[in-house]
């Protein structure tokens, strides 16, 4: 369950919008047990998760209560089935296959969504990133697999001080934070601290992603498993990132 809930967060763009989304395909699997696919048990919820999503989204549109009047609007842009391919292999780890069978779709209409979603990232806007990291060799990556989606590392910081002082300098359009710091201070309060300066997208980096999402308060909203592979960063950096730039067009501001 936490899986797909990281899933659904990433899928509308907030803790809120993604939590009531799984609630609302639960209650439906309550209330009629034969609308769980036969699949196998994870397979089938990620299934039933996006049948349910999607009929919602055909019928009329996700409506606010469900999703978030932010992931609502977001959703309209979507090209949903080649974000959702790219998600499901890439963040979720889900086989070409597995993900055909969740999308109901042939593995070769995988492949293409996955070529189209790569086509898609490659278009977006290049942006400033604060890296928060205390381990040189995770920030190293970080910055190397950024660097390849055409980003830029405005710094890398170790500790909360150093977080909040370059951030407040450089003023990024991103910000990847690992949960706990070099002098044992909490990247979350590391962001906290910034956001309260100005408005910008974060990823957070921990090694035990499921003992963020227990459902009591605030959670982040996206994260990044360690050890994490190339393709996952460049998935969740691109969905952020869409929803961030979907949100500016809209209003003129972050």
């Amino acid at each position: 369950m936490p899986h797909l809930r990281r899933f659904a967060r990433l899928l509308t763009g907030s803790q809120a919008s993604g939590d009531a989304s799984v609630a609302r395909v639960l209650e439906v699997i309550a209330a009629d047990p034969d609308a769980f696919p036969e699949l196998p048990a994870r397979l089938g919820l990620y299934q039933c998760y996006l049948t349910v999503l999607t009929r919602r989204y055909r019928d009329g549109g996700p409506q606010p209560g469900l999703l978030g009047v932010r992931a609502t609007k977001s959703l309209a842009a979507l090209t949903p089935e080649a974000r959702q391919a790219f998600l499901l292999v890439e963040v979720e780890d889900f086989s070409k296959a597995e993900a055909a069978q969740i999308l109901n779709v042939s593995e070769r209409r995988v492949e293409q969504l996955l070529t189209d979603a790569a086509a898609e990232i490659g278009k977006q806007i290049a942006t400033d990133v604060l890296i928060i990291e205390d381990e040189p060799l995770i920030a190293l990556d970080l910055r190397r697999v950024l660097e390849t989606l055409g980003h830029r590392v405005a710094g890398v910081a170790r500790t909360h001080a150093d977080a909040v002082r370059l951030a407040n300098t450089s003023k990024p359009g991103l910000v990847i934070a690992d949960i706990r710091l070099a002098d044992g201070s909490s990247g979350l309060d590391a962001v906290n601290e910034i956001l309260r300066s100005f408005s910008v997208p974060v990823v957070f980096v921990s090694a035990f992603p499921e003992r963020l999402a227990t459902g009591h308060g605030p959670e982040p909203t996206f994260l990044i498993t360690k050890p994490f592979r190339d393709d996952s960063v460049k998935a969740i950096v691109s969905q952020v990132l869409f929803f961030d730039q979907q949100a500016t067009r809209r209003t003129g501001k972050r």
